[in-house]
């Protein structure tokens, strides 16, 4: 993986092989981050990122702008896997959190302006995410959630789904 653009931009996160994540591709990553680029400006960003895995999708907000990313993740791994590259790095503004995702909104009192949201594709319970999060109140009032997803889930009928973009597997629902 490699940052595509800002202040780290061609730096590589080097996972290694045994690393049990499905990142987010470059080609999906650099089209997510075109359509966020066109709506919102990254400087002074408050961002989760829940499920961050290999923490690409953290690192990118970071090296465009974003003044503090959460990043959440119940694996350890991830977590021990982040907080290296954070570390080496030197970057002060990402803030790692091992917790599952259900604890962590029940208990965060934080409001973001994005919350991206990229569950494992098989996750039981996928479909609850964009409902847990409006109903703990965590977006900004001009905040956007992102839920990466298989193309086997179809969110358009829920109440806040605003746009979906599909990139080969790849699906990223919008809602506001």
């Amino acid at each position: 993986m490699r940052i595509i653009s800002g202040k780290l931009k061609g730096k590589r996160i080097a996972f290694p092989k045994n690393f049990h994540s499905r990142p987010t591709t470059d080609r999906a990553r650099e089209a997510l981050f075109s359509i966020i680029d066109s709506q919102y400006e990254f400087q002074g960003l408050h961002v989760l990122d829940l499920f961050f895995g290999t923490g690409s999708i953290s690192v990118e907000f970071i090296s465009r702008g974003a003044e503090r990313v959460v990043s959440v993740d119940q694996n350890f791994h991830s977590i021990k896997f982040l907080n290296k590259f954070i570390e080496k790095e030197n970057i002060e503004n990402i803030k790692t959190i091992k917790s599952d995702y259900k604890s962590f909104i029940k208990l965060n009192s934080e409001k973001f302006d994005i919350i991206f949201a990229d569950p494992p594709f098989e996750m039981a319970g996928v479909d609850e995410i964009p409902d847990l999060i409006f109903a703990a109140d965590c977006l900004t009032n001009i905040g956007t959630l992102i839920v990466e997803h298989s193309d086997r889930i179809d969110f358009s009928s829920h109440p806040k789904f605003v746009d979906l973009r599909k990139y080969g597997g790849v699906n990223f629902s919008f809602f506001e």
